[in-house]
């Protein structure tokens, strides 16, 4: 296998480790409730300023629509905590409750634990290295859903 072949197979077959695997890790934690999309919706909320749906949309790049559904199945289950604007009745903002944020701190342990893996071990050059590569590949991936 050539140097192109090797490393078109470890990128495909990284992306499809990183979802499995990931989706494994995020059952162990006990909650086995969630969907993916659920742990990236509790994790684009975060730990911060409350955000309105509009502002989550956006960090996902999906529709409005589609969070609804999925932040509707989040509330029910108790992750999520939804407040309406005093300023403007309209506006909703939303927050993680104690559970969500639970939650979400195990997600956030799951991506430090495999950033850390990643970079154990790597000298200076072979970290800025890998930064440059990977931004690379992240500004292809931006590019080429922009041309959608």
């Amino acid at each position: 296998m050539n140097g192109y072949e090797r490393l078109n197979d470890i990128l495909v077959n990284l992306f499809r480790d990183i979802l499995y695997l990931e989706e494994e890790a995020m059952k162990r934690t006990g909650y086995k409730d969630l969907s993916m999309n659920d742990w990236h919706i509790i994790d684009a909320i975060g730990d911060g300023e409350p955000k309105t749906m509009s502002e989550i949309a956006a960090e996902l790049s999906i529709t409005g629509g589609s969070l609804s559904i999925s932040m509707n199945g989040l509330y029910k289950k108790g992750f999520v905590e939804r407040n309406r604007s005093e300023r403007d009745r309209r506006r909703v903002y939303i927050s993680l409750t104690e559970k969500g944020m639970k939650a979400y701190e195990a997600h956030r342990k799951f991506h430090k634990d495999m950033i850390d893996a990643v970079i154990n071990d790597q000298t200076e050059e072979e970290y800025k290295a890998l930064i440059k590569s990977l931004t690379k590949l992240a500004d292809f991936f931006r590019s080429f859903g922009e041309a959608k």
